[in-house]
């Protein structure tokens, strides 16, 4: 079965490699994300999983296709990839000292068949000064991150505790993903690719 990663995300390559799963394609989604403006980080991160998925799922009917997204909320505020220096100093002057929650909503699709769901942890961020956020918005690092920073890398360091699933915070649920392939008739425990 050819399976699709709907991300350019090299995060979540990696963690599908991870996962046993190493003979996919990678076609990100192109179209454009459309939210009502009401919706919960839940529903929001479901959406739009959903929305790549099916663009993707529409081009390639007979593809297992697996999509995500993955958003940061603090204080009913959801945060996404920063667009500039000074958002991603902003953003992290608000994560600081405090516990956020990191959502990702996953879809499964092959054909007219559709799984999708949510995960969501809590990440502490250590009280950070200004000098510590502006040192790590000079790597570059925050840049294509949603709220800022990458756990997996150099970000590691603004993080004091997790509460739930790590991988969910570097982009991808792969215990959930996991029990949703195996719904599609995929076992990642299973040598695929070699």
């Amino acid at each position: 079965m050819k399976i699709i990663l709907a991300s350019q995300s090299p995060r979540r390559k990696e963690l599908l490699e991870r996962m046993g799963l190493t003979d996919f394609e990678i076609c990100p989604a192109q179209g454009e994300e459309r939210l009502e403006p009401s919706l919960s980080p839940e529903q929001m991160v479901e959406q739009l999983s959903v929305q790549k998925a099916r663009e993707i799922a529409a081009q390639q009917p007979d593809a297992l296709v697996i999509a995500a997204d993955t958003v940061v909320a603090v204080d009913g505020r959801v945060l996404g990839k920063p667009h500039s220096r000074q958002e991603a100093v902003e953003m992290l002057t608000l994560l600081s000292g405090r516990t956020h929650t990191v959502y990702t909503g996953v879809t499964v699709c092959r054909g007219r068949q559709e799984q999708t769901g949510h995960e969501a942890t809590q990440v502490v961020f250590g009280k950070l000064t200004p000098q510590q956020i502006q040192a790590y918005v000079d790597t570059q690092e925050p840049m294509d991150k949603a709220g800022s920073y990458g756990v997996q890398g150099r970000g590691c360091v603004l993080v004091e505790g997790i509460c739930g699933d790590y991988y969910n915070v570097v982009g991808l649920p792969v215990y959930r993903l996991a029990g949703m392939l195996r719904r599609f008739g995929v076992e990642p425990l299973a040598r695929h690719g070699e």
